[in-house]
Formats: structure tokens, sequence, C-alpha cells
């Protein structure tokens, strides 16, 4: 492996290094905040002559989606990326580009969903495209999001997945902030990433039908199809992990990361940025003998039910923490987590607490009363289901 070279960089500019270093065919670009950083810093490769692609500045984030899948359709690695309004904008064409298997990779830069109008960070953008078919993954930091996007490569094109794939960062809280990033050597990333051959792509030697009309006597076959190429990526997504790991040093542990979960008695299920603080916080509550854990729950889609399952065993009560809310009921997520354990048959005390809602902080005390209330609860005493943190009310 070559040196790597360290670079303070943000969030935007990290995902748009890794971009580089993937050697796409096409990126297509439409601004949007926070996102304008990505396809700003690729604009700026492209232009200095450091990065061979076709950019396309497109009208619209819909355009953006349709002519990636047009790139995809004719055999070229491609990219985009969007935040909130435009990924609820490009929603119709995330549907068609999974349903006909283009392994699209995708930076989307969590912003809370209007109105009312606000640009901050919460998860509502992307946990509400959950169901559209695209591979999720949820970062912590710049450097896991220089290292996803290349790892996303490697899962989308896999010949037992062909899913696009969706990386989020936190809005401005990663997007935003610089900090110290280590970016690979271009061969290595070369070994690692080899060029693209589509296995999708028009060919007029051996024709195909795409974007096809399928009636009600197939069209559960091909929903079936998509679905068993989800649940293959998770054995993928383990894979390549590791792979990537061996290469460059730095693994995530696939779907998830377990914290200090060696002994724990109660823990939080978090995604995104927020895991670096709750770790912290981890560390402190550990140092007064607090049995306390931590799950960073990295992929929502496909979604590691079975885990969930064996840990309603360990442990004896869960938070989940969300910066999303699915009106009328809670987080979402919370919903997903609390539904796998409750497949193990074990009744375990589980909280969802949403938090952070349009970029509102999470400070470490807020987390340390989770935490307390938690242990509360795996004593016996009364809890809440649902809990909307740190109100005004």
């Amino acid at each position: 492996m070559s040196e790597q070279v360290k670079m303070f960089l943000n969030g935007d500019e990290a995902v748009a290094w890794a971009v580089r270093l993937c050697r796409p065919d096409v990126v297509s670009a439409y601004p949007i905040t926070p996102q304008t950083i990505v396809v700003e810093k690729i604009s700026e490769f492209v232009a200095d002559g450091l990065m061979k692609c076709q950019y396309m500045h497109v009208e619209s984030e819909h355009s953006a989606m349709a002519s990636a899948m047009g790139a995809s359709l004719a055999g070229a690695r491609t990219f985009t990326a969007t935040s909130s309004q435009g990924l609820a904008y490009m929603c119709e064409m995330l549907h068609y580009v999974s349903g006909s298997r283009f392994p699209i990779v995708m930076m989307n830069a969590n912003r809370t969903l209007a109105a009312p109008w606000n640009i901050f960070g919460d998860q509502r953008d992307s946990i509400s495209q959950r169901d559209s078919g695209w591979i999720q993954v949820y970062v912590e930091n710049g450097q896991e999001a220089l290292d996803m996007i290349i790892q996303a490569y490697r899962i989308a094109e896999h010949e037992k997945v062909y899913l696009p794939v969706m990386v989020n960062l936190d809005g401005f809280v990663n997007t935003h902030t610089y900090e110290m990033v280590e970016v690979p050597a271009q061969e290595d990333v070369d070994a690692f990433l080899p060029p693209f051959k589509s296995l999708n792509a028009v060919d007029f030697e051996h024709p195909k039908s795409y974007c096809i009309s399928a009636g009600t006597d197939w069209n559960m076959e091909f929903r079936q199809q998509q679905q068993q190429a989800t649940l293959d990526a998770e054995a993928v997504i383990q894979a390549v992990d590791k792979e990537y790991g061996a290469a460059f040093g730095r693994s995530y542990g696939g779907m998830l990361e377990e914290y200090r979960m060696e002994d724990a008695e109660v823990c939080l299920v978090a995604l995104g940025s927020v895991n670096g603080t709750i770790k912290e916080v981890v560390d402190s509550l550990r140092g007064e003998g607090k049995k306390v854990g931590l799950v960073k729950l990295r992929f929502i889609r496909p979604f590691p039910r079975d885990y969930f399952k064996a840990l309603a065993g360990r442990v004896k009560a869960v938070g989940i923490v969300s910066r999303d809310l699915s009106f009328g009921y809670e987080g979402a997520i919370g919903s997903e987590v609390k539904a796998a354990m409750q497949g193990a048959g074990t009744a375990v005390p589980a909280v969802n607490f949403v938090a952070g809602l349009a970029g509102r902080d999470i400070p470490r005390g807020t987390i340390a009363e989770m935490y307390q209330k938690l242990e509360r609860a795996a004593d016996g005493g009364a809890y809440q289901d649902m809990e909307m943190v740190d109100m005004r009310w």
C-alpha cells in the first residue's frame, strides 16, 4: 500500500476526493445546500484536468438522477449528490433506478424537509426513501464518508447486488466540519476498484428491454429479485468492509459497529454523526462504573434484523436515537429496531428518543440522561415508548 496523504477537509470535500479516486465516467450535478461543495469541488477537479469525466450541470435534481440513469444504461460508472427537497424531487427516479438495477452511487447531505423551511440537518429526507430500493449507509465523520464512497461502488457493482447506494452525511455537522482525513493513493484505489464493466448496459449485439412494463402476472417476481439482491448485499457489505480494512487500514464493522458492548446492560442505537458524541459519553459513564454501550447502526437497507433479534437477549434495555419522525407514530428506525427485537420473543424495554430535528444539538448531558432513563427501565421502572427530547414545552 502506498502512503496515504493527510488532508484537512470537510465532509463534502472528502466525498469529492473519493469520487475523483473512483474514476466515474459521468457526474450529473445540481447544487443544493449543504451538498453544494461536493459538486463544486468535482467541477474544479474536472476544470483543472485532474479528473476525466463527463460533467453534466443539469437543471434540477430530477434531471440529475435521470441523467445518471441514462449514463448507467449506456454502461458508465456514475455519481450524483443531493439533499433534502432535492432528494424528494428526484423520488420518482429513485424507484426507476433501483427497479432497473443500475449501480449508481449518490451522496445525500441529510437536511430536514420543509415546511417550515430550514437548511439544517436531520435524517427525515433519506429515511423517508428507505422503501425506494436503494442501499442506505450513514457515516460518522469525514474519513468514513471518503471510505464509504469507495466501498459503495464495490458494493453497488457486485454481481449479486447491482443496486444503487446512497451515502448519507449529516448536514453541516459532517458536510462542513473540517478534520484530518487520510486520502488513499490513486493506484491503491484502482487496485481495490477496477474499471467498471456493466452487466446491465445497452448492447446492440444482445438486445434487452429496459424500464419495461410488468403486469400483474410477473410484477411480484421483479420485486422478489430486488428483495433478494438487497438481502444478498449484507454479506457483500461485510466482505467489502473487511477487504477495505486489509487494503487501507480502516474498517467499520460492515452493517454496524459495536462500541463497548462486551458486557453492556443498556445501550443506545444511533445513526450518523451523533455516534461520536455518544462514544464520549459512554467512555465517561464507563469511568463511573456503569455498564453502558453503543450500537452504531450504519446500514438501514439492508437492515440487520438478526443482529437486533439477538441483541434482545444480551441487554436489559435499549434506546434508539432517531433524527427523524414518522408523524403519528415514532422514529421509523426506532420502530424497525423494536420490531426486530420483538422477534426474539423477549420483552426488553425499548425507548425511541426522537432528538436533533432540524439541526438541534444533542449535547452530552442529554445523552447521559438517555442512559439514566434506560437504567431505570432496566431496573423495572416506568418508561415511555417514545420521547421527544429537549422540547421547549
